[in-house]
C-alpha cells in the first residue's frame, strides 16, 4: 500500500502530467502510490519526454522527490531505465550531494 498524496505531491504530479487533469487515480481505480512511476509508465512517451517534464520542476521540487526516494516513499527503481537516468541527471544538475545520498541509499555507489 502506498502513501496518500499531499497537496505538494499533487502540485508536482500536475506539473509533470498536466494532461491527467488533476486526477491521480490509476486505470485500476486506485490512487497512485508514487509520483514518478506513473509519469514514467503512463504519461511520458519517451525518455526525452520524461526529462522534459522533469525540467519543468524547480530545484526544491526535484530535491523533494529525491528526499521521498531516500525515505523509501518514492520509487525510482521502478522507472524505465532511461527515465531513472534522466531523474539522476536532473537531480545532479541541482544538487550533486543529494544525488550521492540517493545513490548511496539505493546501494548504487
Amino acid at each position: 500500500m502506498g502513501r496518500e498524496f499531499t497537496d505538494r505531491d499533487m502540485d508536482i504530479f500536475n506539473k509533470l502530467a498536466p494532461e491527467a487533469g488533476g486526477n491521480n487515480i490509476s486505470q485500476m481505480g486506485h490512487p497512485y502510490p508514487f509520483i514518478l512511476r506513473p509519469i514514467s509508465h503512463r504519461f511520458a512517451e519517451s525518455g526525452e519526454d520524461f526529462r522534459n517534464r522533469l525540467e519543468k520542476l524547480d530545484r526544491a521540487d526535484v530535491e523533494y522527490l529525491a528526499d521521498l526516494a531516500i525515505e523509501g516513499k518514492e520509487d525510482v527503481r521502478g522507472l524505465e531505465d532511461e527515465d531513472m537516468d534522466s531523474f539522476f541527471s536532473v537531480l545532479e544538475g541541482f544538487s550533486p550531494e543529494k544525488l550521492e545520498e540517493l545513490k548511496d541509499k539505493l546501494g548504487m555507489i
